[in-house]
């Protein structure tokens, strides 16, 4: 066969070598789950059902299976199958039908249309790309077409749209796969319901000052032009400083500074080399507050201004298939993260606002995954600290030192922050004694000395590497699963990478089951209790409600109940809520 000649090519066989190698991006590039339908050559003799032309969408009753083809929306039952815009009126009318059952690929854009014409979906119930994305969270993609290849979903008709024909199919099999993994109740207790919450979050949006936004990226620009001077003057001429070649030049040929690495076009000027070299003179200060400055206007002034709706609102989009830890992601724009480590960064939470009568709510989780750490190893002396109120890491650092709590310092309670927090992350001696400015020996003692004062959890980051290795993955305490093929890889640094996952994924990803429970348990909340409040955002582990000012003592109550029931714990979830005009006065 001559290369690129694929006339004779068993299309069928071939799609299932790929999908047996796991190799979906070369199915979608031949396009065969697309076209290995059940009447091409060698597909077992399939029966051909005929093809039921598309048709305007009149009244139906379910179950119906609803999906995305492009700018198409298909409704499939029995064998028909139904186009329709998302905008359509008849479509719009199925998806508020309560008496018709639906169940989907990707709810998400149903609810989200519906709200945007005043409408609720009625009776969706099941989601089959929610399931496939609890069943491989790390798929590097989740398509109709790819899906059918990787389950063997063979089309039971042909139609326009190959999605249409395995629809049905693969809803029956991704269901059934999420049962037998043990996974049914998280997709429809904590997924599933989250779908509409989040489709809400982005009709809703937040408020931002466009003003206040363009009168900052005003001031950035004079602190840019400040820095651009002041690195010319250092230098003795004016160049591009966005240019690695001509600043490489500039620092190491024209000032003479030590070189550091060199890359294949020249010296490297990435942040590293240059935070190396600030004792050497002072451009370097300046060149690193000039890309700082840069980075704040580009990413953030002239990126929130580009997505700012004619409502005053940015609409982000929450991605909830997106991370290999079930958190939550957001994009268009990015709005987790928005600066909050620096005074100048954090600034940008000023201009996302109230709109007028009514203010802003934030709540946000306090050391959840240090409260799992103890909940799951069961550590005693960590629930109790826990329990008691107390200081986590000046208890850390007094049981560590053997000191009484008054006794600890500054010093020592950091040194017990970092590996308090590090520990879950399988943090080195050489990665704590860099953190706390200590010999790797002595990061080496530390550690140890911790889990000896902390034996459950030492027992826990065990017995959770070799539950790991036994059953190649590991789950959350809501049955969400890891698969770990690296910790039974030859080579060590992988294998250590397994483990490090393996420690981290049931505190971490149990972290992001519960903020979605909150979630969920917020809205449902509101609403039955007829409040205006609204849950507008989600950043880790933090929420954001817009309230009426009327209903502001009462939401923020609300918020603090249910986030803190969400989960019962032998460290109790503890969540802290503030109120303002903006996300900054309220954080």
């Amino acid at each position: 066969m001559a290369a690129g000649d694929y006339r004779d090519l068993d299309r069928c066989a071939a799609a299932r070598l790929l999908t047996d190698l796991e190799m979906y991006a070369t199915l979608d590039k031949l396009r065969l789950p697309a076209e290995a339908g059940p009447q091409q050559p060698g597909f077992d003799d399939a029966p051909a059902v005929p093809l039921v032309e598309a048709a305007p969408l009149p009244a139906l009753t379910g179950p119906v299976y609803l999906c995305a083809a492009g700018d198409v929306m298909l409704a499939v039952q029995d064998g028909a199958v139904y186009s329709a815009g998302l905008e359509d009126e008849a479509f719009l009318a199925l998806l508020a039908n309560e008496a018709a059952e639906k169940r989907c690929f990707d709810a998400k854009p149903l609810y989200r249309a519906c709200f945007a014409h005043g409408l609720a979906a009625q009776n969706i119930t099941f989601d089959a790309k929610l399931a496939a994305y609890l069943l491989n969270p790390a798929a590097s993609d989740y398509t109709v077409a790819r899906l059918a290849a990787e389950y063997g979903v063979r089309p039971a008709f042909s139609a326009p749209w190959p999605e249409a024909g395995v629809l049905e199919e693969l809803c029956a099999v991704l269901r059934e796969k999420c049962d037998a993994e043990g996974m049914g109740k998280l997709l429809d207790d904590i997924e599933f319901p989250l779908c509409e919450v989040l489709a809400s979050m982005e009709h809703i949006g937040i408020l931002v000052d466009r003003n206040g936004i363009e009168a900052f990226g005003q001031e950035l620009q004079t602190a840019l032009g400040a820095e651009l001077r002041a690195i010319y003057d250092e230098v003795g001429y004016e160049f591009n400083v966005n240019s690695p070649k001509q600043l490489g030049k500039a620092l190491f040929e024209d000032l003479g500074l030590p070189t550091r690495k060199k890359t294949k076009s020249g010296y490297s000027t990435n942040a590293e080399t240059l935070e190396s070299l600030r004792d050497y003179s002072p451009v370097i200060g300046h060149i690193l507050q000039y890309r700082t400055y840069q980075k704040l206007n580009s990413t953030y002034v002239e990126g929130l201004l580009k997505v700012v709706g004619a409502d005053g609102r940015i609409h982000s989009t929450f991605n909830q298939t997106e991370t290999r830890t079930g958190r939550i992601s957001s994009g268009e724009p990015n709005l987790q993260n928005i600066p909050v480590r620096t005074e100048l960064g954090s600034r940008f939470r000023k201009y996302f606002i109230a709109p007028q009568g009514e203010t802003l709510l934030d709540a946000d989780y306090s050391q959840i995954e240090l409260r799992l750490l103890a909940h799951i190893s069961g550590d005693e002396a960590m629930c109790e600290a826990f329990r008691s109120g107390a200081d986590i890491h000046r208890s850390t650092a007094a049981r560590i030192y053997g000191l009484p709590p008054e006794q600890v310092t500054p010093a020592l309670r950091s040194s017990a922050k970092a590996v308090n927090f590090g520990i879950v992350y399988g943090i080195s001696d050489f990665s704590l004694a860099q953190d706390i400015g200590v010999t790797r020996k002595e990061a080496g003692e530390f550690i140890k000395t911790y889990l000896d004062t902390y034996p459950g959890v030492k027992k826990y980051m065990e017995d959770i590497k070799q539950t790991g290795r036994e059953q190649g993955y590991v789950t959350t305490l809501f049955g969400r699963r890891r698969a770990l093929p690296e910790l039974k890889s030859k080579n060590f640094n992988m294998r250590s990478f397994g483990e490090r996952v393996a420690m981290n994924t049931p505190i971490q990803g149990t972290a992001a089951d519960i903020i979605k429970i909150a979630m969920v348990r917020v809205r449902d909340r509101l609403l039955r209790d007829g409040l205006q409040s609204r849950l507008i955002l989600q950043v880790h582990d933090e929420l954001i409600l817009e309230a009426p000012k009327d209903e502001q003592e009462t939401a923020m109550r609300l918020l603090t109940e249910e986030m803190e029931n969400a989960f019962k714990m032998d460290a109790p979830l503890v969540a802290e809520a503030k109120a303002g005009h903006s996300w900054y006065d309220a954080k």
